[in-house]
């Protein structure tokens, strides 16, 4: 089955299409979506997208270029608003040290609460990571050492020695549109060296859009040419490709119910 895993639903690119969005999405074969929450003040549109889609779930968090605001964010309060219905994990979170949008040291002190808020509820932490690798593998490292969590590094693009510490302490990795870029190839070449089993696919919508569409809005219905330009990496059928991934994904997100027989 054809999942996307990172979608950001919400976004004002979103404003003028989004039910027609989700319809060529569903088209094209996608199953599941993850709409991803950046910010608290859009949390509600983020779970009233999930709510009012069986296929669509969400996850609850702040994106590092928001710590700034989000400041008084607690553990506790990521954690309540987690036990809704159809919230599947924490963030998405982390460090961005190529906008810096928000000082460094916030950033760090706001991921620190998501890693806590994803130990509290047991929920995949989504991680952001951007030109931030030595701090990013020290902190998952120190906070691994409090107590254990599940995390992703999501639309991973960071260098081979986080991937590597990162895979060690049991990460998941998802891959995006930028594996289709002609220039990416330090990116292929790291993904040929992820876990085989911890591999999810995503659009990061509207975001990164894939070769053919690259330029344009991105949205769900492309993942089957992320997915297919994973399995051309690793040198996997389509059918291996979308086989592992299907299971991959519902390893970590474990709230969200499989289908029987898929």
């Amino acid at each position: 089955m054809l999942i996307d895993s990172h979608v950001n639903l919400h976004a004002p690119q979103f404003d003028e299409d989004r039910d027609t969005v989700i319809a060529r999405a569903r088209d094209a074969g996608v199953e599941i979506m993850v709409e991803i929450s950046d910010k608290l003040s859009t949390f509600e549109a983020t779970h009233a997208l999930a709510m009012a889609h069986d296929d669509v779930w969400c996850t609850v968090g702040v994106h590092p270029h928001e710590a700034k605001d989000h400041l008084d964010v607690t553990a506790d309060t990521l954690a309540v608003l987690a036990k809704r219905p159809r919230v599947v994990g924490i963030g998405e979170c982390g460090l961005d040290f190529h906008y810096d949008l928000s000082p460094r040291a916030e950033q760090e002190a706001v991921f620190r609460v998501h890693v806590a808020a994803a130990r509290a509820t047991g929920l995949p932490l989504v991680v952001h990571t951007r030109e931030a690798d030595d701090r990013m593998a020290r902190i998952l490292a120190e906070e691994m050492r409090v107590g254990p969590f599940q995390f992703l590094m999501h639309c991973y693009t960071s260098g081979q020695e986080l991937a590597d510490k990162a895979a060690e302490m049991g990460a998941w990795f998802s891959v995006s549109g930028i594996a289709t870029f002609k220039a990416a190839e330090d990116v292929r070449a790291v993904i040929r060296t992820m876990p085989a089993d911890r591999i999810i696919v995503e659009t990061d919508c509207p975001y990164l859009a894939p070769v053919p569409h690259r330029g344009r809005r991105n949205e769900p219905a492309y993942v089957g040419h992320v997915l297919q330009a994973l399995a051309d990496i690793r040198g996997w059928s389509r059918e291996e490709a979308e086989a592992r991934t299907t299971d991959a994904f519902f390893a970590l997100f474990d709230r969200v119910p499989r289908p029987v027989g898929r």
